[in-house]
């Protein structure tokens, strides 16, 4: 079963396109924008390791910031 967005079938269905190419249109781009169940997995086992290098980004950008106000 295909999925489509109605709002752009929708539009383009105004905008005077044919019915089978504003389907056609609506589902193209409805399919770019799920993610795979792979595609999930991979973004899980990656999330922690982004949020430790963001983690460690801050710290270093705010250690020199806490080193002149205690000084």
């Amino acid at each position: 079963m295909t999925t489509m967005i109605s709002e752009v079938y929708t539009v383009f269905r105004k905008a005077g396109v044919s019915e089978e190419d504003a389907k056609s249109a609506a589902e193209a781009l409805s399919a770019e924008s799920l993610a795979t169940k792979d595609e999930i997995r991979k973004l899980d086992k990656e999330l922690p390791i982004i949020k430790w290098m963001v983690g460690l980004v801050i710290a270093i950008e705010v250690t020199p910031i806490l080193r002149t106000l205690l000084t």
